[in-house]
């Protein structure tokens, strides 16, 4: 008989999504809800976000997701220390039962998302439970790993999406029309609400509607190979077996898909524009940061095509050299890989015109925010790599394919607040 906690023959055959006991702040210990929250982890632009949200208020969550001191493993102490002492002061409280949480986010722009947030169990790839599609940074993982560990926590959720028939998302719009838990509204102009499911027979409804399904990892590959490498450390079963979600239904729900753009430091404008002469047609842009970003996509929909920007301009790359992408881009994968702009970037642009080290964190920055990135590059005369985002469709198609894309190819969102509902591991 095969005893070992994660043999195949165990292996979830879809989603199973996990009641569990959420850790929510306590609006009468801290100043407000919005005060208290953050965007994920990798959001938050450093240090200038960082100190902001630190002085919002003192039990923000970023104390929790990036502590600050002067090594990793004092850093962890920090953060564990701190967990313990908000909980011994009930400024985190749990909740009184188990239970899957419906999360709302609202825009005045239109944009409305609906999930749940749950304990997702765990799973390999080769599973075909959970769908990544963008590699993950070794040290990036470790480091969460380790904080992970320190705080005996899942601290935020990560986002999934899948296609359902419409069963979990009547239940989680049913359970909208109630009194929320909480709601709130950050300075992003985002309102923010979270219910709870604590009835069995809604929970059994939606345990057996996921059972079925597939999901995308739709931001968060860093948490999840976090997750997976803390549930191989421990036999199961264990709390590690779960790790937390929030998942969508995007047939319900559509997410909005944006790029994750590229900071080179010390690579001065001049230099890169000198290195792909040649190999790209260059274009100097005097427009606005919109306009420049209305030209890249219009470029983007023929071929190829980057923004390059730090000297107080725009330049657009495209119509790349056939003879360079040839000799640069992998052969070994789909056309669709091959011809994408992430692909491109990091097999021609950084590894063979450039020689930046993709994870060197010295050399490149990967920063969601388009204006900030641009600011950055003009403030340390560095190089903003501006790219064009990719169709969800096509993000489902490789992954699908067992094919993953060049890490931070894509930015789906709006992504959970941090801070809204945590899991503490030994509730």
């Amino acid at each position: 008989m095969n005893t070992a906690g994660h043999s195949e023959a165990t292996a979830p055959r879809g989603l199973e999504l996990t009641p569990f006991r959420g850790l929510r702040y306590d609006p009468d210990r801290v100043g407000s809800l919005a005060a208290v929250t953050s965007p994920p982890y990798d959001v938050v632009v450093r240090p200038d976000g960082l100190h902001q949200l630190q002085d919002a208020d003192p039990h923000n969550i970023v104390r929790l997701i990036l502590p600050q001191a002067t090594t990793p493993a004092v850093r962890n102490e920090q953060a564990a220390k701190t967990l313990r002492g908000w909980l011994a002061d009930g400024v985190l409280a749990p909740d009184p039962e188990p239970a899957l949480y419906v999360y709302e986010q609202r825009h005045d722009d239109g944009m409305l998302q609906r999930g749940l947030i749950g304990a997702l169990r765990v799973s390999e790839p080769s599973a075909g439970v959970v769908l990544p599609h963008e590699d993950v940074m070794p040290h990036v993982v470790a480091d969460r790993a380790a904080l992970m560990r320190a705080t005996y926590a899942n601290l935020e959720p990560l986002l999934l999406t899948y296609h359902g028939d419409g069963t979990t998302a009547d239940v989680v719009d049913r359970t909208a029309e109630r009194t929320p838990l909480l709601r709130t509204t950050t300075e992003d102009g985002y309102s923010h609400r979270l219910w709870s499911i604590t009835d069995p027979a809604e929970l059994a409804r939606v345990q057996a509607d996921l059972a079925p399904h597939q999901a995308l990892i739709a931001d968060g590959h860093h948490r999840w190979a976090t997750y997976r490498r803390l549930r191989a450390e421990h036999p199961s079963p264990s709390p590690w077996d779960h790790g937390l979600v929030l998942l969508v239904d995007t047939l319900r729900y559509p997410l909005r898909v944006r790029a994750i753009h590229r900071l080179l430091h010390g690579l001065p404008v001049s230099d890169a524009l000198a290195a792909v002469d040649g190999l790209f047609r260059v274009r100097r842009l005097e427009v606005t940061l919109s306009e420049a970003l209305t030209a890249l996509a219009d470029a983007a929909a023929a071929g190829n095509a980057f923004l390059l920007a730090g000297d107080g301009a725009f330049h657009l790359l495209d119509r790349p050299d056939p003879e360079v992408l040839a000799r640069t881009v992998p052969a070994d994968r789909p056309p669709a890989w091959r011809s994408l702009d992430a692909t491109v970037l990091h097999a021609t642009l950084l590894d063979h015109v450039w020689h930046v080290p993709e994870d060197d964190p010295a050399r490149i920055a990967y920063i969601h925010d388009t204006a900030a990135t641009v600011e950055k590059a003009e403030r340390d005369g560095g190089t903003a790599v501006l790219l064009h985002p990719v169709r969800e469709e096509v993000v489902r198609d490789l992954a699908r394919q067992g094919v993953t894309m060049p890490r931070k190819s894509t930015s789906f969102g709006p992504k959970p607040a941090s801070g809204l509902v945590l899991r503490a591991l030994d509730l």
